[in-house]
């Protein structure tokens, strides 16, 4: 027990003074003569006897109720050492990741976590919390309650680690305050738990915990095939759960359902839809399906836009026949042109420009090159067998493409395809090494520091490529190489073209960086947007001289279809979809968390602060007790007698 008063207790000292009057009061009985002696001595004994136990208990009531008057004014109380804290802070997390969709035994785990926060009574009256989206610093008790309730889903899923450094963040710097942390989560698809043991806080945890973790998620979808006139779509479906038959997969363009299958999980938990389009039509589509437990991934966005050519210009001073039949009109718009004719005002139209084995370049042909790949475009070099080596290094030295040495008459085997690098992605099924290596009778030898796309036997290199420039070291004519027979060539030069305007996928996961180009000339101030019904948008964005290149990371938010507008012309279409990443119901168990206490509720959590933070007063009772030690000697002194 702990007093509000201690020092008042001296008081209790002072009740020796009645016990001392007691004591030594001198009052005599006076004594009446009788005839009968023995008669009288007897009557003396006993009135002395019943004298003496009325004094001494009225002297111990009137000791105790002045004892408990003094207790009642030195206000006793009980506390825990956290009630007694008067500098305390709370900081609240509450997970709003969609795996918070679940259902528990009272509805979805997010929403009945801000009904019970908002009716508790028990919340401090400031108080800091964040979400995965938001953050709120020293809010008030009534704020925090009507904030709380507008909570909604995220695809952002903060690491473990991430969310106490937040948190910690959200603390003041005091040393001598109590920091609680209130952690609200499921606690869903995470690694490991932070260390808690060495920080100088108390974290309290609420693990909401769902009643079903069945559940069905739509991963991907890709093209894949393609024919003349049809596209097949394959649809990625995974089951997390036990097993399923029959469920229906729909598959819209905007709003209308222009094809439903079904799939079967009775013998693997992944499994394919296959849809077939016609491929010449843009294409709006989601697929979807019907599943109950979580809603975030019961469906996909995805676009197919129209095709736009890319521009590829290949400058002459050789043989360019097969240079056609790699870009065809289908897909590019290509042209050809030699050296003595070109055309200067077509350079920073294109997206790609070859030099087709010039002997020598001219200055006034770097100038606009250096401009062209400054605005982004990509340019592809292929040397003469009789280049003149200080043209060509007067140019790479702006590029950072290295230094050409005099040329080795030599001949060398192509045999690597560095297959990690961006223009071999999705182009080979397997990495292939049993095939007829190219070789060339010679080439030029560079110096510097690009990077490697093929090399030669020796680990030399033979493209090379820094940024969006491209340089062979050595010719590939018929004369000097059979690189033109080679199965290389054809992939090797479509991708670097393909690259120069990278499309946009058929969709993006939100909250990625995600890169794609508008194949649009705009002028220097105007500026694209995305938008749908709900949203609008200005992406980061380049603008160069035959595309604009968008760029988006936190935004959009929400997943859909939206289009890309310069001012009122729509463009295109881009999709974004959420990570499913969150689809896979497994959770760590919060109470093996070293260092916390887990609740089972938020009301249970704030049930034990308010009874860790109550005070217990006693003044009340030892005032009830006076009263009561008073009657008791009015009793004594009134009737007994």
């Amino acid at each position: 027990m702990q007093f509000k008063h201690p020092e008042l207790l001296f008081a209790l000292f002072l009740l020796i003074i009645p016990v001392l009057i007691h004591l030594f009061q001198l009052r005599k009985f006076q004594k009446t003569p009788f005839t009968n002696v023995k008669f009288l001595k007897e009557v003396t004994l006993q009135t002395r006897k019943s004298s003496q136990l009325k004094k001494w208990l009225v002297l111990i009531s009137r000791l105790l109720a002045l004892a408990c008057i003094i207790f009642a004014f030195a206000q006793p109380f009980i506390a825990s050492e956290s009630a007694l804290k008067t500098d305390k802070e709370t900081v609240i997390y509450l997970d709003n990741s969609f795996s918070m969709q679940a259902k528990g035994e009272k509805g979805e785990l997010l929403k009945r976590a801000t009904q019970e926060l908002f009716e508790n009574t028990n919340i401090p009256e400031m108080v800091s919390w964040f979400t995965n989206t938001s953050s709120y610093s020293n809010s008030k008790k009534e704020n925090f309650k009507s904030e709380i309730l507008e909570t909604e889903y995220s695809a952002n899923q903060i690491p473990l680690e991430q969310i106490l450094l937040k948190a910690e963040n959200l603390f003041s710097k005091k040393e001598t305050s109590e920091k609680n942390l209130i952690w609200i989560s499921d606690f869903q698809g995470q690694e490991k738990f932070p260390d808690a043991l060495g920080k100088n806080l108390k974290i309290s945890t609420v693990q909401l915990k769902p009643i079903n973790k069945n559940n069905i998620s739509i991963d991907s979808i890709f093209i894949s095939s393609v024919s003349s006139d049809a596209i097949f779509l394959t649809a990625q479906l995974t089951n997390y759960g036990s097993e399923l038959e029959n469920i229906p997969v729909s598959l819209f363009n905007e709003e209308i359902l222009v094809a439903k299958t079904s799939v079967d999980f009775s013998s693997s938990s992944t499994v394919n839809a296959t849809f077939e389009l016609n491929n010449t039509s843009e294409f709006k589509g989601i697929v979807s399906i019907t599943d109950q437990v979580l809603l975030f991934d019961n469906e996909l966005y995805f676009n197919i836009n129209k095709k736009n050519k890319i521009k590829v210009l290949s400058i002459n001073e050789a043989d360019a026949t097969y240079l056609q039949k790699i870009y065809t009109q289908g897909e590019f718009d290509f042209v050809s042109q030699l050296i003595n004719q070109l055309d200067f005002n077509l350079i920073l139209q294109q997206n790609t420009i070859l030099l087709n084995e010039l002997e020598n370049i001219p200055n006034s042909l770097q100038t606009v090159l250096i401009s062209f790949v400054d605005n982004g475009g990509t340019l592809v070099i292929i040397p003469s067998e009789k280049a003149e080596i200080n043209s060509y290094n007067q140019l790479f030295k702006v590029l950072n493409l290295g230094v050409f040495s005099k040329k080795v008459e030599q001949e060398k085997q192509i045999t690597t395809i560095h297959f990690s690098h961006p223009i071999y992605q999705n182009v080979f099924d397997s990495q292939v090494t049993n095939f007829q290596y190219p070789k060339v009778n010679s080439f030029y030898p560079v110096s510097g520091n690009t990077i490697k796309v093929l090399s030669y036997q020796d680990g030399n290199g033979f493209l090379l490529q820094h940024k969006t420039s491209y340089v062979f070291t050595s010719s590939i004519r018929t004369e000097n190489s059979n690189f033109k027979n080679s199965p290389l060539v054809v992939p090797t030069l479509y991708s670097i073209a393909k690259n120069s305007l990278p499309l946009p996928d058929l969709y993006f996961n939100i909250g990625e960086e995600n890169h794609f180009a508008v194949a649009i000339q705009l002028p220097q101030d105007p500026i694209l947007k995305l938008k749908n019904k709900e949203v609008e948008f200005i992406p980061l964005q380049k603008n160069t001289s035959n595309k604009v290149t968008i760029t988006t990371t936190d935004m959009p938010s929400k997943a859909g279809i939206y289009s890309v507008y310069d001012k009122a012309l729509e463009i295109e279409n881009v999709s974004y979809n959420y990570s499913r990443k969150e689809s896979d119901l497994r959770y760590l168990d919060a109470t093996k968390w070293l260092g916390t206490e887990n609740y089972n509720s938020v009301d249970s959590l704030f049930e034990k602060v308010a009874q860790d933070d109550s005070i217990h007063n006693f003044w009340k009772w030892f005032v009830i007790f006076a009263l009561l030690f008073l009657v008791i000697e009015m009793f004594l002194l009134k009737l007994l007698k």
